[in-house]
């Protein structure tokens, strides 16, 4: 049993797009001074002041508000940003009266959030299923943010994971194994969205019914966005977690093993594959979204998005939006004023005030299909 376009009698109708952008914003830390803004010199003494902090908001506001020809995203994934407040006070910046911020708040400890914005007019939020996910390295870190969102207009559900892996800082040894750490955890977390549980799958008949419903949860809407501090052909992406730029990793639906459903051995043991639509910008100059002056390619492709098959597909009421038939749409947010004379981003600088991030916002559109 198969449900991709290709075998279907006719293809749904986008009804209503879904604008996402995901931005690492850069030590969006809050003006009163925590230990962690502390350690990193985020101080009134340090320039981090009030005057300063509102610049930089200013600055951030504006951009996203630009996005998606001034119209600005629905769902807007952050990372690096301090606290909850933090993002309310972005939220007013930009403008939206119908953004609402989804976040979990962390100890110090666990580092600088991730979040995700929403479109309250699009969305509706489940407020139970929303987790940050701490991964135990040397020590916890936040790394991976779980909101469960459905559309309001199709009543389809979207899983998003907003990820900001470790990060690649000069001077520290290798952190390659950090980042393959939080892949697998990463996984683990799409697995659990896509898969049934041992219980649920042991209740299930040989027949048409339980295939369909294992299916059903195989083709779920699962969104992955963030800085994965790896590049899309890295180990921890390609191997790890298993985001390939190959339909054929994803094209096999749950089917019967000789007549009867899969062990729950081999069915647990299934792989998830996701596809990551990012390859489509490998191949063009200049095309990153961050700057590595150590990588052996500068220009960083390391801010990323993947989707589950249900997702690329559309099996379930959502597609990510396609310039060509089976290849997503994903770019750079990168305008003139955003970018230096050599086009990389135009990080912030407290002196002057002047500049947004050093990374670049990467964008994709979710198509709303008629059900």
């Amino acid at each position: 049993m198969d449900t991709t376009p290709s075998q279907t009698a006719s293809l749904p109708v986008a009804t209503q797009q879904i604008h996402v952008a995901f931005w690492n914003l850069q030590n969006l830390f809050d003006i009163d001074a925590s230990k962690l803004a502390t350690d990193l010199e985020f101080t009134p003494g340090n320039g981090w002041d009030r005057q300063t902090f509102e610049r930089k908001v200013t600055n951030l506001a504006e951009m996203i508000r630009l996005m998606f020809d001034g119209d600005g995203p629905d769902l807007l994934g952050v990372c690096e940003i301090e606290n909850k407040r933090v993002g309310d006070i972005l939220i007013r910046a930009i403008g939206r009266d119908d953004y609402a911020l989804a976040h979990v708040e962390h100890p110090d400890i666990c580092g600088l959030d991730t979040s995700l914005i929403y479109s309250t007019r699009l969305f509706e939020l489940n407020t139970d299923a929303t987790s940050g996910h701490t991964v135990s390295l040397r020590y916890p870190t936040r790394d991976i943010f779980e909101v469960h969102l459905k559309v309001k207009s199709n009543q389809s559900d979207l899983v998003v994971l907003v990820n900001h892996w470790p990060s690649r800082k000069p001077g520290r040894q290798e952190t390659e194994p950090f980042r393959v750490t939080v892949a697998s955890h990463c996984g683990r977390l799409v697995a659990d969205n896509v898969k049934l549980s041992r219980r649920d799958y042991l209740m299930l008949q040989d027949n048409d019914q339980a295939l369909q419903t294992l299916n059903d949860a195989w083709n779920r809407n699962v969104l992955l966005m963030g800085d994965f501090n790896d590049e899309p052909w890295s180990h921890s992406v390609m191997d790890v977690l298993g985001a390939v730029y190959s339909s054929e990793r994803i094209a096999e639906p749950v089917t019967f093993a000789r007549g009867c459903l899969p062990s729950y051995r081999a069915y647990a043991s299934r792989a998830v594959p996701l596809f990551n639509p990012m390859w489509s910008l490998v191949t063009s100059p200049n095309q990153g979204t961050s700057f590595d002056p150590e990588a052996a390619q500068p220009d960083t492709l390391r801010d990323q998005f993947m989707v589950s098959r249900g997702l690329y597909y559309g099996l379930q009421g959502l597609q990510v939006q396609e310039v060509v038939p089976g290849i997503p749409q994903v770019g750079i947010f990168r305008p003139t004023i955003m970018s230096t004379e050599k086009g990389r981003p135009r990080e912030f600088h407290r002196d002057t005030r002047t500049g947004y991030s050093n990374h670049f916002p990467v964008t994709t559109t979710i198509n709303v299909l008629d059900r």
